[in-house]
């Protein structure tokens, strides 16, 4: 693969507590001290969570019966320009916001048409509400609310910018009211890279950015907790 030219290395993840924000009805993580240095001459803990908690990735499994896990990612794949769109200020105005066409094109208007086999990050601002899961899941009797990216707008990603998958910082790339959950549907009916929760959004460029995506190799996992680095130039 062509070397990664970077000046700066920038951490796209939340760290891992068990206070984050979890999915509704999804398992709490926790953590059980399982050896102390006083009593075995080490520390060590067990840690238990959800395969879609934190920062994380999305396997195909998860949607599709009988699809590719989690452990069948190649590392190059993991390896993959991005850029980084932001939409806050509709984020900002309406929760609800479906990300379109129209934003992604005004933004190519700017920055140039998306590179094909790049990841694309949606910025929302969702990611400084992570320490308040109330307002990060932004629930009430018709559901969740928070922005997601819409079924046009990842078929045109996926038709005619040939992207590699799509990344957000809410709990989700689909919008909180979309139950169909179409955006995940259609990037991991490609094998595509689907990453929610992101983190830090908000010291990237538009462009010149390398993510490498780290994951845990669950054995026909539907998902994992992912640590992401962008490299930046």
């Amino acid at each position: 693969m062509p070397n990664i030219q970077f000046d700066r290395i920038v951490d796209l993840s939340h760290l891992i507590t068990t206070h984050i924000p979890v999915w509704p009805d999804d398992p709490p993580t926790t953590f059980t001290p399982q050896a102390s240095l006083q009593e075995h001459g080490y520390y060590l803990r067990s840690f238990s969570m959800g395969e879609h908690s934190a920062t994380h990735m999305n396997a195909p499994s998860s949607f599709f019966p009988q699809a590719m896990g989690i452990d069948g990612y190649r590392p190059e794949a993991l390896v993959r320009p991005a850029v980084v769109i932001d939409v806050q200020a509709p984020a900002r105005d309406n929760p609800d916001h479906v990300i379109s066409i129209q934003d992604i094109e005004q933004w190519e208007v700017d920055n140039g048409l998306i590179e094909a086999g790049s990841v694309v990050l949606f910025h929302t601002g969702w990611q400084s509400r992570w320490s308040q899961p109330g307002r990060f899941f932004n629930a009430d009797e018709q559901g969740l609310h928070f922005p997601g990216v819409g079924a046009d707008a990842s078929r045109f990603l996926l038709e005619q910018r040939a992207i590699a998958g799509i990344g957000i910082d809410t709990h989700g790339v689909d919008p909180g009211q979309e139950t169909s959950f179409a955006c995940n549907r259609l990037v991991l009916a490609r094998n595509g890279i689907i990453l929610e929760c992101l983190n830090n959004l908000d010291q990237l460029p538009p462009t010149g950015i390398t993510l490498v995506i780290g994951v845990l190799r669950l054995q026909a996992g539907s998902g994992s907790p992912a640590s992401v680095l962008a490299f930046v130039r």
